[in-house]
């Protein structure tokens, strides 16, 4: 099967950008506002012309701010050019959206700027496919055929450290929290980023290391988490996916234990698989 669309029919044309002087609290209000995990990095030159120089997201937040080298930075001096990403990849919007579903796979990245004749037209994420993942080729596919089984989880009370370092190391968006085999929560990259931004806010300076490595999950993860039954349907969770803004949900099995996790990545995944066999 074809899914015969292309990069313009889904991607997102209103991009939200920043400047590359700007401060990373600026950044994460960005995301938050607008409920996305990445923003293109620009610098505006003499012309007045946007140059695109970067990609800073979620992550590359909680990487920098966790980290011992910037440890006792105040966040007013956190600029973006000190987090974003400049080693980036951006794709036209003519190219078929199989291709951009592989190469995100393949690079392990989120989102892929748009850019045609050298302007960038929008931006593409994994939140742009969900769309396509509700159409009718799949609604008989179920989640428990593709969501991922072996999970890496945490505690409540691991330190928050230890959880971003999974999250660089894996390089996974989030972790479920997991209590006596229970699900007790979720903690994600935004989270930690999130919270490290408001606790070195509050904390002199000379104490921020310290008392950072004194965090644990228990006081940033989200609780009450929304779950999915592993027999729902690829269509069931993409909707879900999409009405609630989340990037990954943690399945149930049939005794209503945590039985894995699916994520964008996987209906990535998914959406190569279909344009490889057709």
């Amino acid at each position: 099967m074809v899914i015969k669309m292309h990069i313009k029919d889904i991607m997102t044309r209103r991009v939200v950008v920043i400047d590359k002087d700007q401060n990373i609290h600026d950044a994460l209000k960005f995301m938050r506002k607008h409920r996305i995990s990445r923003l293109p990095v620009v610098n505006t030159n003499m012309e007045n012309v946007k140059e695109l120089v970067g990609i800073i997201t979620e992550k590359d937040i909680a990487s920098r701010l966790g980290s011992s080298r910037y440890g006792n930075l105040a966040p007013s001096h956190f600029h973006v050019s000190t987090v974003m990403n400049t080693d980036f990849i951006t794709v036209e919007s003519t190219k078929h959206i199989a291709y951009a579903a592989k190469l995100m796979v393949s690079e392990k990245i989120g989102g892929l700027p748009v850019v045609d004749d050298g302007e960038i037209v929008g931006i593409v994420t994994k939140t742009d496919f969900m769309d396509v993942c509700v159409g009718k080729p799949f609604q008989k596919i179920q989640v428990k055929d593709r969501m991922t089984r072996d999970l890496i989880n945490v505690a409540p009370q691991d330190r928050l450290v230890h959880a971003r370092r999974l999250i660089i190391d894996e390089e996974i968006g989030r972790l479920p929290v997991v209590e006596e085999k229970e699900l007790a929560g979720i903690i994600t990259a935004k989270d930690i980023a999130e919270s490290m931004m408001s606790f070195r806010k509050v904390v002199p300076d000379k104490y921020k290391s310290a008392r950072i490595r004194n965090l644990i999950v228990e006081d940033v993860m989200t609780q009450n988490v929304k779950t999915i039954d592993e027999d729902a349907s690829i269509a069931q969770v993409s909707q879900t996916m999409l009405e609630h803004g989340f990037s990954g949900i943690p399945v149930l099995g049939s005794e209503k234990n945590l039985a894995g996790i699916i994520t964008k990545t996987d209906l990535l995944d998914l959406i190569v698989e279909f344009e490889e066999v057709s």
